[in-house]
């Protein structure tokens, strides 16, 4: 095998979500392991406190008070979120929130990235590859595809005013093992944070980059390609919120052609912003 092509094997190793090293050799699931006889059983270490992390007391108190705490289960996600006053807060309850699966197979927790001060807030799916390694949404292909898309509208998640900046966030916050399409299971785990994170936050408007984000918080159920460019409104116990409906960056990767349909739904963003400055 060529250089080249050894390249090439291990770049589709890669999109197709192969990134890590399992073993070194194969292993024969269907014998019958060998028992072993049981370690003796060790004193518990005292946990290392982590500095420069801010802990929301009451939900580390009641979902990691020890060694005998249990993980939160999926019933227990809105009322951890619920007891978040800060986007800090959500992050470090996250952290703590053992119930959803992915979270055993990612490496990095991916909340939120940008200016969370930012008029506008974005949603997508889930990481991929190199959000999870790095630990921010949106760093890949398709975040860099993004940044450009933001840039022609003169917003940035890099931007310092609240006018020409955004901030980012998915709708399930760990990577699916391979980049598959998360379960309803999964995301209904992480939906009431997403919904929190929207209520403390309060953006002027919202944008669903994408399918699922999108039938999510509006309750819809159509394709994205019948739902973009159309705006929704998003209630929230103080009020509604205006959501558009767009394509996600990834898709556009896939469909250069429809990168034409995004193009419009970011004219609309534009307009509806200067829309509400005035």
């Amino acid at each position: 095998m060529r250089a080249s092509e050894a390249a090439a094997a291990l770049e589709w190793l890669v999109e197709m979500g192969a990134d890590e090293i399992i073993g070194d050799a194969p292993v024969n699931r269907l014998l019958t392991p060998t028992p072993t006889a049981p370690e003796p059983a060790k004193a518990a270490a005292a946990p290392l406190a982590t500095p420069g992390i801010v802990r929301p007391t009451a939900i580390v108190a009641q979902y990691s008070s020890g060694p005998a705490a249990q993980p939160a289960g999926a019933n227990d996600a809105a009322l951890m979120a619920g007891q978040c006053s800060t986007l800090a807060e959500i992050e470090q309850a996250l952290r703590h929130f053992e119930a959803c699966p992915l979270k055993k197979t990612a490496t990095n927790l991916c909340f939120a990235d940008g200016n969370a001060q930012a008029d506008v807030m974005l949603i997508g799916e889930a990481p991929g590859r190199d959000e999870d390694i790095q630990g921010k949404p949106f760093v890949g292909r398709s975040g860099q595809l993004l940044d450009r898309m933001l840039k022609a509208i003169g917003l940035s998640r890099h931007g310092e005013s609240p006018q020409d900046s955004v901030y980012i966030s998915n709708v399930i916050f760990w990577r699916p093992p391979g980049n598959r399409t998360p379960t309803d299971q999964e995301t209904l785990m992480c939906l009431p944070f997403v919904k929190r994170a929207i209520e403390i936050k309060k953006p002027r408007l919202l944008v669903c980059l994408g399918a699922t984000p999108t039938q999510r918080l509006i309750g819809r159920s159509e394709g994205i390609l019948k739902l973009r460019g159309r705006w929704f409104d998003f209630a929230t116990e103080s009020g509604s919120i205006p959501l558009l409906a767009t394509l996600h960056p990834a898709y556009l990767l896939r469909q250069p052609a429809q990168k034409r349909l995004a193009w419009r739904d970011l004219i609309s963003l534009k307009q509806r912003l200067k829309a509400d400055a005035h």
